[in-house]
């Protein structure tokens, strides 16, 4: 079962039934962590259009060289 609906089902134990959310989370099978995690979206487009970059000109570089060149272009 996805964590997404185990989190879904922990929030509504939590208004509905008013328990905790160490509670709540136990009943679904959710630890706290996962509860609290907020996902960081970033977009990657400009580093994949930079490696996409360097591995067309380089194509026999492997992946820690193609990484530092990325790295030492200012991209973190």
């Amino acid at each position: 079962m996805p964590t997404q609906a185990r989190k879904a089902w922990a929030v509504q134990l939590q208004k509905n039934h008013s328990v905790t959310i160490a509670m709540s989370c136990a009943i679904v099978g959710l630890s706290r962590c996962s509860h609290y995690y907020q996902p960081k979206l970033s977009d990657d487009s400009v580093i994949m259009s930079v490696l996409s970059a360097i591995t067309d000109k380089h194509l026999r570089w492997g992946f820690p060289k193609c990484f530092n060149r990325i790295r030492k272009l200012g991209y973190k």
